[in-house]
């Protein structure tokens, strides 16, 4: 009989019994991949379960898990806690001491497993402040404890039954886990999301994924921490995709290289980092191959799906695979099939190319709140259309507010934020979650982002900026890494950019400029009239009250670490006009 999936710990029994991988997750430790079998990721899990409720762990207490990069051990703790009953806290391992003291405390978390070193140093400064009773690693750290204990103290199977109850107390209806955004603005809030609404979730995007069940293989690298990637997981495992984890960013290449994946799931601004650099290689060329390289370029940039193009454009794109674009596949292994963007909004230039290239991106939409996925292009049935965020999902509603704000209702909309009635109530009203995020939705049902509420402000002639539209179409220039448009309450919009200095650099040496240095970079007479014409570009598609009047070049890159960027890569907006207060500064009162 068919597991019934209702609960998140029904995902690894139903692919043993439907796929039964011999591959479920691999990482690769100290140089060599290694792997654990769907069997091998039951047992080990029912191990993880029956030595926690040995520690004493009971139904609904907090268990949190901050790990570095992505990997088996993850996965297997995350089922191991859903079986006692328990929540599973994972926990940005980007984020300050404070911040993890913070969200240790608000969930008052009993125990922590930690990936390494680094993890564990951090949490170490502050664990006397929580109530955390042990931290177990899961890499061998001299003097620590390791999770190796917990599975040693789970051996014993003379326990299994009462895992099993404690199986059988848990309903979709039951919290699975808190999830902590990492928020541009203010201490995270704890998202509280049940069982049901990341299932819910997962069994209907099921239907927009192009997979052949039990024969692929995923690779992983966005933060497991976040619910894009964690729900992907759970999505994997229901199509018995075998999943690997990348051992970095860094090494995403050379990892697919070696793993060859069918699919992958990536943020934006990794797809913009894939594309520089192999622009950049082309730029490189010289005669007739470069030619060729940006021949396939300008065709890719016109790429419309379904051959809308004619005959003629399918023909040229089909020889610009072969020559060209056939290399992009090899850079990642080979036979990607499908890639997934989301967590920001993806540039239309990046969606026709690596569409024409042969390996579409498709580009979603969703929030923690929702578990998190609201609406999701679709190669299948005409549902892929650049420059949208694609059709909404099965049964899922979503309506417009008079004021343009997306409102969502379904069985994926979160229980509310931990111990916060009060914002809680602010943004679940009659059934509808408001997004915050402006939108609309097409006659034939695809919806697009047309910015978010809160970032929309009035200069104070009175006219409404939309901050996310001018930095959409600032940041397709080569020349730009970030910009945050500012001006709320001044006379004309402005921006603070973080040019592209890796492409600056390039350029610069192309054009005979001996700048090394960032700050003598942003300083440059040359760049800074370069990057005008960037500015004048995006000005040009812009009503005059919208367009961008002054500008100041940040010399930082802007970062997690800096304080810039949260985990997910989003501009934390006050915290970067407090970093660049003197260049906010010159933009008005110079």
């Amino acid at each position: 009989m068919q597991h019934e999936i209702q609960r998140l710990f029904d995902f690894p029994y139903y692919q043993l019994e439907k796929f039964n991988l011999e591959k479920a997750f691999t990482t690769k430790y100290n140089g060599k991949w290694e792997s654990i079998s769907s069997k091998e990721y039951v047992e080990k899990a029912n191990t993880i379960s029956r030595g926690l409720l040995r520690l004493g762990v009971q139904p609904n207490d907090k268990i949190a898990v901050i790990s570095t990069n992505n990997r088996t051990e993850w996965n297997i703790c995350d089922i191991g806690i859903l079986q006692t009953g328990a929540q599973n806290v994972p926990i940005y391992p980007t984020i300050s001491k404070e911040d993890y003291q913070y969200v240790l405390n608000h969930s008052e978390a009993t125990y922590c497993f930690v990936s390494d070193q680094g993890i564990l140093e951090k949490l170490n400064q502050i664990k006397g402040d929580t109530k955390l009773k042990e931290v177990y690693t899961f890499d061998e750290i001299e003097g620590e404890k390791n999770w190796n204990e917990i599975l040693e103290l789970g051996k014993d199977q003379s326990n299994q039954s009462e895992v099993e109850d404690r199986k059988n107390d848990v309903t979709s209806e039951s919290l699975a886990t808190l999830i902590y955004t990492s928020g541009t603005t203010g201490r995270p809030k704890g998202v509280m999301l049940s069982h049901g609404n990341i299932v819910s979730n997962v069994i209907t995007s099921e239907t927009r994924v192009p997979l052949v069940k039990g024969k692929e293989k995923g690779l992983s690298f966005l933060p497991v921490c976040h619910i894009f990637e964690r729900m992907i997981l759970y999505l994997y495992q229901y199509c018995g995709v075998s999943i690997y984890f990348a051992e970095s960013i860094e090494q995403l290449s050379e990892n697919a290289k070696e793993v060859k994946p069918h699919v992958m799931t990536a943020v934006p601004r990794l797809y913009e980092k894939i594309y520089d650099k192999i622009y950049a290689k082309g730029a490189d060329l010289s005669g007739i191959k470069k030619k060729l390289f940006f021949w396939a370029i300008e065709l890719g940039l016109k790429y419309k799906p379904y051959g809308a193009n004619g005959w003629w454009y399918e023909k040229q794109l089909g020889v610009a695979r072969k020559l060209i674009f056939s290399k992009w596949q090899e850079a990642l292994g080979g036979e990607l099939k499908l890639m997934v963007s989301g967590s920001a909004a993806l540039q239309p230039r990046l969606t026709q190319i690596f569409a024409a290239a042969g390996m579409p991106v498709m580009e979603g939409y969703g929030l923690t709140e929702t578990s998190p996925v609201v609406s999701v292009n679709d190669m299948n049935n005409g549902g892929f259309r650049v420059g949208t965020v694609g059709k909404i999902i099965g049964g899922v509603e979503v309506k417009i507010a008079e004021n343009g704000e997306i409102l969502v209702k379904g069985p994926n909309i979160m229980q509310g934020y931990y111990k916060d009635a009060e914002k809680t109530a602010e943004v679940l009203k009659d059934g509808y979650f408001h997004t915050g995020d402006k939108g609309e939705i097409s006659e034939d049902g695809f919806l697009k982002i047309t910015g978010r509420t809160k970032e929309m402000f009035k200069t104070s002639g009175g006219k409404y900026i939309v901050p996310p539209l001018l930095e959409g179409e600032l940041k397709q220039s080569r020349f730009i890494e970030q910009v945050m448009v500012v001006g709320e309450g001044e006379k004309m919009p402005g921006a603070l950019i973080q040019p592209n200095f890796e492409f600056l650099r390039e350029w610069a040496k192309r054009h005979d400029i001996n700048i090394e240095d960032n700050k003598e970079l942003v300083c440059s007479e040359i760049v800074i009239k370069r990057i005008q014409e960037e500015v004048d570009l995006c000005n040009a598609k812009f009503g005059k009250w919208e367009q961008i009047k002054r500008f100041e070049l940040t010399a930082n890159e802007w970062s997690i670490d800096g304080g810039e960027l949260t985990p997910t890569m989003k501009m934390k907006r006050k915290i970067i006009k407090d970093i660049y207060a003197d260049l906010y500064d010159k933009i008005y009162n110079c």
